[in-house]
């Protein structure tokens, strides 16, 4: 098994987007440079090649739309910006005040999302490469349209590539959300696992939902975001669209599986039945991550085991575990009197949950197999409702001039930053590459303190592997047809690994750049020293300053993504309560809803991981909020089991205390919600008495697992779902303490 995952990790590789990316980006950087030198004019090449790299940092999966606006932007930023910096150089003061204006302004761009920041990237990218070029005044029209034409020969071919693959962009994507969903699922197992502690478990779980709602959010910048798949009559758009629909609805399901899991350690541990369970488990991931590997290579699913024949065991064995209790005597419980027979209810339940994810597993299966040709339903016309929509106006960017901002913050830091360096730089004149030092530093701030630490660990581990590796190849080989093959692998890898392992990538980049340099004249030692002294000193200025010059710590962020995943959770939750009352509830609104829990439980998750990197002084209620995490994790995925429980199975019977739960844990909500907006502690105290709107749902705040005490006339599936009801309020009364215990 272990060996069957590592060739699908080597298959997902070779058949996805970023080794896709680094084989394009690789040409369009290589291909001018190649052709002006195979004419004798290398350095003009190296200048197209410049223009190329730059605009292919911008070059973001996305709506092809989006993908064509943000190259011609950056085409015309990296102009600019050329030309200001071929003539600015001549004059120390004046470069000093472009690095220092440009630095802040095109930082700022990231209030507009990723693909802007990219932009702003780019561009700072070619003024620090330019700055030390030497060109006459005579000559800087020329280099810049140079590497504007760079720019533009790499936008043709991006947009050129998608022309002859739309679609790949989104099968690269929904692969990759499948896998991520077979990863969780396969986490989950570690729940029924008797060998793995409960607490390991649920940080691995809450960490994969992370990933697996970027994931999610990516497949719908791609399909929802562009008019050609959502609205076009094509069978291949049909088809990945409703595969996508099928899989978050099969993430729902995985979802789904989530008891308590301490009570069915203690019930059922000693049967063995768990172990089974968490194998049964990890075989429908295995297959969902086969699944995945196809849909993203556009090859037919082939199974690698029979699920079927899987259930079916896990069935004889929870039918035999049941006979075995079938004519015991009764227990007493918390519940009240419950036949011994009854206990196993549970266990049939994660069974059907299992079943109802193979169903939703061989419907995806069905979508890829067919042509899809049956029309799509007309929900899809709601989905723009699930994506963001950012505003590209000049109100969003002059309502950031502000200490408030985040970015604000970062784009002062990263201007201060890079003018020291220049300085700096200019002042030791120690090499002649002394530029890598603000290119190190560009490249490592980041707007939070975590991940540039993060980031300046990731540059320094990979520029001294790199750095070694290259001296090896420089000192080996000798070739030069050798070398530059090795110099196309190592750009390969470069470009491949740059947005999924950091260290991979640079540990590919540093000796690809030290080959460049040996092309054209460059001592091999004395270019790996200075390579590692400007990373090492880059390095160190940008980490100082992410601690000291406006620093932004993520405990005073999460105040914020506390209020969001609450207010989530509530309007979930009050969906399940208008479902109990009988209304009618919409499914495009039940589905927004969950997206926003998963959404907002996934950036709170990700706030508290970096917080968790921040210096320990800073970390405010660390177990606090990491109880906090998991609390509003157990209760979605609690939520998710009731609603699904309730619209599939409508001859349930609700009492009104089940009811009355569910109205009691939306007025804890509320309350838990009201108080955390309260900015101190003596505002706490205040809040902690329901107000006038919640009083009367809050009224009879008793446990509600003491007021249901063998209610008459209910089925045992009535009384599982009851005991639900109860571990839903008894949840949300543990995040109130939480919250209490965080702001206090």
């Amino acid at each position: 098994m272990e060996m069957g995952n590592q060739v699908r990790e080597i298959q997902y590789f070779f058949s996805g987007q970023h080794f896709s990316d680094g084989l394009r980006v690789t040409l369009g950087i290589l291909l001018p440079a190649l052709v002006f030198t195979w004419f004798g004019h290398l350095e003009l090449g190296v200048l197209l090649s410049f223009g190329a790299l730059s605009v292919s940092i911008s070059d973001f999966p996305g709506p092809p739309v989006h993908k064509r606006n943000g190259m011609l932007i950056c085409c015309l930023s990296i102009f600019v910006v050329a030309l200001i910096t071929g003539y600015a150089r001549m004059h120390p003061l004046i470069m000093g005040a472009e690095v220092l204006l440009f630095c802040f302004f095109f930082s700022m761009l990231a209030v507009y999302g990723n693909r802007a920041a990219a932009i702003g990237t780019a561009a700072l990218l070619v003024m620090v490469l330019l700055m030390d070029e030497p060109q006459q005044p005579s000559e800087v029209p020329l280099y810049s349209g140079l590497v504007l034409a760079g720019g533009v020969w790499y936008m043709l071919l991006s947009l050129l590539v998608y022309q002859i693959r739309p679609y790949k962009p989104v099968q690269y994507a929904l692969g990759e959300c499948v896998r991520e969903v077979a990863r969780f699922l396969n986490l989950k197992a570690g729940f029924y696992s008797s060998g793995e502690r409960l607490e390991e478990s649920y940080q691995k779980v809450v960490a994969q939902q992370i990933v697996v709602n970027e994931k999610q959010e990516a497949v719908r910048e791609l399909l929802f975001k562009s008019r050609l798949l959502v609205k076009e009559s094509t069978n291949t758009s049909r088809r990945l669209l409703l595969i996508f629909v099928e899989v978050v609805d099969l993430f729902e399901q995985v979802m789904l599986i989530h008891y308590d899991y301490a009570s069915l350690r203690e019930r059922f541990e000693h049967s063995g039945i768990l172990d089974k369970i968490a194998g049964a488990i990890r075989a429908v991931a295995t297959e969902l991550d086969v699944l995945g590997l196809a849909i993203q290579s556009n090859t037919r699913y082939k199974n690698q085991l029979d699920l079927n024949a899987q259930l079916e065991e896990l069935k004889q064995s929870i039918d035999g575990l049941n006979a075995a209790y079938a004519g015991s005597s009764t227990t007493y419980g918390g519940e009240g009197v419950i036949r011994k027979e009854e206990s196993t209810l549970v266990l049939k339940k994660v069974l059907i949950n299992l079943k109802n994810i193979t169903e939703r597993f061989r419907g995806i299966v069905s979508f890829m197999n067919s042509d899809a040709r049956q029309p799509v339903n007309s929900d899809h016309l709601q989905y723009t409702r699930f994506v963001s929509h950012q505003r590209f106006d000049r109100k969003t960017f002059f309502d950031n001039l502000s200490l408030n901002s985040s970015i604000f913050k970062h784009s002062g830091r990263v201007a201060l930053v890079c003018l020291f360096g220049f300085v700096l730089t200019k002042v030791l004149s120690y090499g002649e590459h002394s530029y890598w030092v603000l290119l190190t530093i560009i490249v490592i701030l980041k707007p939070a303190f975590s991940i540039t630490k993060e980031r300046n660990y990731q540059r320094l581990v990979g520029t001294v592997i790199g750095g070694t590796i290259g001296f090896c190849i420089l000192l080996i080989i000798t070739d030069p047809l050798v070398l530059f093959l090795m110099l196309v692998v190592l750009m390969i890898g470069t470009f491949s690994f740059i947005r999924i392992n950091y260290v991979v990538s640079v540990s590919f980049m540093t000796p690809f750049i030290l080959i460049i340099f040996s092309f054209l004249g460059a001592d091999g030692f004395s270019l790996v020293q200075e390579r590692i002294i400007d990373t090492l000193l880059g390095s160190a200025i940008a980490f100082t300053a992410s601690y000291l010059i406006f620093p932004n710590w993520e405990s005073a962020q999460l105040k914020k993504h506390m209020l969001e995943v609450i207010a989530a959770n509530e309007k979930y939750l009050m969906k399940l309560a208008d479902r109990l009352r009988g209304m009618p509830v919409d499914t495009a609104d039940y589905k927004l809803a969950r997206k926003d829990v998963y959404v907002s439980s996934a950036n709170l998750s990700a706030a508290f991981q970096r917080m968790l990197s921040e210096p320990r002084s800073k970390q405010k209620n660390s177990g606090e909020l990491h109880r906090f995490v998991v609390l509003n994790h157990i209760l979605s995925s609690n939520i998710a089991t009731v609603a699904i429980a309730v619209s599939s199975n409508e001859q349930l019977q609700y009492s009104p205390d089940s009811l009355r739960a569910i109205r009691r844990a939306l007025a804890v909500l509320e309350s838990t919600r009201k108080k955390l907006s309260e900015s101190s502690a003596a505002a706490l105290a205040v809040a902690a008495e329901p107000t006038s709107s919640t009083a009367e749902l809050a009224a009879d705040d008793q446990p509600v697992r003491q007021e249901e005490k063998a209610a008459p006339g209910l089925s045992s599936e009535d009384m599982l779902l009851k005991e639900q009801f109860g571990f839903i309020n008894r949840i949300v009364l543990d995040i109130r303490k939480s919250a209490e215990a965080v702001v206090a």
